[in-house]
């Protein structure tokens, strides 16, 4: 809803035009009692969003971009993106502890549903156990602060957008935890027939953000995988015509990891995700996922 309301208030000041906001309840939002890996992965929060896109009940649709499928349906295009939000992953404890050092003890219960944290923060946290947790960010915190877990690791870019910036108690760096691919930005889907819903839309768009956003669907588009998949991969830009990327492939139980970094032409962000995918299948990542 604050993502739907954001895009609302952009279009509105962009083009004069005004939104209805339609609510729509996703498969992922009613199923919560389950990790999003075992009853098919983030595709959940979009896909009865998407049906009602194609069936023109909507004209756009509003999405965390890490929550969409690297490939969209037929008919279905990205319009815009809004400017990106911090990335980062994020370490938040309970309130009652406070901010206290990271070395608050190995023996931890740690709430997160993404194989990718998991993966990449097993090194650090060696002996704690990694439990799954479901719900809206209010929820998320309440179980945390009842005892139910010990710290939540949650994208660093919702918890600020919503207030609670306040409540991070460590960002994670890039190279501690590679964020999933479009973490912090906010995406607009449109028919792709619909021109008047593009012009609109294309007033609100962040070129940055679009750049960086193009290279990271089309490494995991390359990849093959998914959002339930432990690839981590962030573009950014690097001087005035070249983006940078940053990508990580894990085993689950994150034994096994291949990095790799590669500056390319803004021009063609496509072309870069492609290349840092292809290096990464080169040093065996293809096996590692089919494994998964």
């Amino acid at each position: 809803m604050f993502q739907a309301t954001l895009v609302a208030e952009r279009i509105r000041a962009a083009s004069g035009r005004t939104c209805e906001i339609v609510v729509i309840k996703t498969s992922g939002d009613r199923l919560q009692d389950m990790p999003l890996s075992e009853i098919g992965g983030k595709r959940l929060f979009v896909k009865e969003i998407e049906d009602a896109l194609l069936k023109g009940d909507v004209d756009l649709a509003v999405h965390s971009s890490k929550d969409m499928p690297a490939v969209l349906p037929g008919g279905l295009d990205l319009g815009a993106v809004l400017e990106r939000e911090d990335p980062r992953d994020a370490l938040v404890r309970p309130s009652s502890i406070g901010d206290r050092p990271s070395s608050i003890g190995d023996r931890l219960r740690i709430g997160t549903g993404s194989v990718r944290r998991v993966a990449q923060l097993r090194a650090r946290f060696p002996h704690a156990s990694f439990e799954n947790v479901r719900g809206n960010l209010d929820t998320r915190l309440r179980k945390l602060d009842s005892g139910e877990y010990d710290l939540l690791v949650l994208a660093a870019a919702g918890l600020r957008r919503l207030g609670f910036g306040a409540r991070i108690s460590e960002s994670l760096s890039i190279d501690d935890c590679v964020p999933a691919p479009g973490q912090g930005i906010i995406a607009v889907e449109i028919r792709s027939d619909d021109a008047a819903t593009r012009e609109a839309v294309a007033r609100i768009d962040d070129a940055d953000a679009a750049a960086s956003l193009a290279a990271e669907r089309s490494l995991v588009s390359a990849l093959g995988g998914g959002c339930q998949m432990p690839i981590g991969g962030i573009a950014a830009p690097s001087g005035a015509s070249s983006l940078e990327m940053s990508a990580l492939v894990s085993s689950l139980d994150g034994a096994r990891v291949i990095r790799y970094k590669k500056v390319g032409s803004r021009n063609n962000p496509a072309g870069l995700g492609r290349d840092v995918a292809e290096e990464l299948l080169r040093q065996g990542a293809a096996e590692i996922l089919r494994l998964t």
